[in-house]
């Protein structure tokens, strides 16, 4: 069956691409073996109307003309079916062989083929290969969160979406409605950067939060998308990153190595605890909070009094 379907195809884009005029329904029937087959008019046209969907999806421009009878008649012109030659250097094809590897374990190793495929037929070196690593480490970048295709999709697509998003403070999810702009990868996780519609603002949601299904929405973007959406930037400054002040905590001992790693400084307290000093920026309290008992704010005040309502807020629930 997929042989057949593969004959078919070729079959009609040949056909397409070798007329000067366009071709009805009807002479089309009659020049492809596999629709002369078909039953009846019905089984014909739902052939013949999936097989064009299908070729659209490959790349191929279909054109649709009506003549003065009313007829309707297709097409495919060779000179908007043509591509210039492409030419990839090794390091902009071994970003070409990541991208793909990214897609593949999102389940998306049909499309990540076909785009190779389709930059072969246009060119692309034969020993050129977009899998191959180049250098002495393979950089990989793990896909394991189920929201990673619906938004890539909805990102490139345009769509609103909703879905529950847990924060880290919080017990229970909250549904977000959000315009998605980009999808980023730092340090190790994924991140969706766009126009939460709720909040009237830009967010950055971390994937591995976002919990059920990502549900796409019907309706138009609300909010203008940035020419550069700086995911990496703003996840930075949430994170504490961009701090140019300092904090000093307890921890406990054997506890918090991503704190340890931080610090400037470290000093042995006895009793089981350490002290820290440790970068002081936006989110460090948001952080501190994950550690739960592991971790006791010394200074500064302000950064105490948010990292205890935060944990009132969690015991309450």
């Amino acid at each position: 069956m997929a042989i057949a379907k593969a004959e078919r195809l070729m079959n009609l884009a040949l056909c397409l691409l070798g007329t000067r005029r366009p071709l009805s329904k009807r002479e089309l029937r009659e020049s492809i073996e596999a629709y002369l087959e078909a039953g009846s008019d019905d089984s014909f046209n739902r052939m013949f109307e999936r097989d064009k969907d299908d070729l659209r999806e490959l790349g191929l421009v279909i054109e649709t003309v009506e003549n003065l009878d009313g007829e309707v008649g297709y097409l495919a012109r060779r000179d908007s079916n043509s591509l210039p030659p492409i030419t990839l250097d090794a390091e902009e094809a071994a970003a070409l062989g990541l991208a793909a590897k990214v897609w593949q374990q999102a389940r998306l190793a049909g499309a990540a083929s076909g785009a190779l495929q389709k930059l072969r037929a246009a060119g692309l070196p034969e020993d050129v290969d977009p899998y191959e690593a180049h250098g002495a480490l393979e950089p990989r970048i793990p896909v394991h969160e189920a929201a990673f295709e619906p938004l890539m999709l909805a990102c490139r697509d345009r769509r609103p979406v909703l879905f529950e998003y847990r924060k880290a403070t919080a017990v229970r999810p909250e549904p977000r409605q959000v315009e998605p702009w980009a999808l980023e990868c730092w340090r190790g996780h994924w991140y969706l950067a766009g126009f939460d519609r709720d909040r009237g603002a830009e967010r950055v949601f971390r994937l591995s939060r976002i919990t059920g299904k990502v549900r796409s929405r019907g309706s138009a973007f609300t909010a203008e998308v940035p020419d550069v959406v700086t995911v990496r930037e703003t996840v930075a400054s949430w994170a504490g990153e961009t701090a140019d002040r300092s904090a000093l905590i307890r921890l406990r001992s054997g506890a918090g190595y991503p704190l340890r790693a931080k610090a400037s400084a470290v000093r042995e307290l006895g009793d089981g605890w350490d002290e820290l000093e440790i970068p002081y920026g936006h989110g460090l309290d948001a952080w501190l909070v994950e550690f739960g008992p592991d971790v006791v704010v010394l200074e500064p005040a302000e950064l105490r009094a948010d990292v205890v309502d935060r944990l009132r807020a969690v015991a309450k629930g």
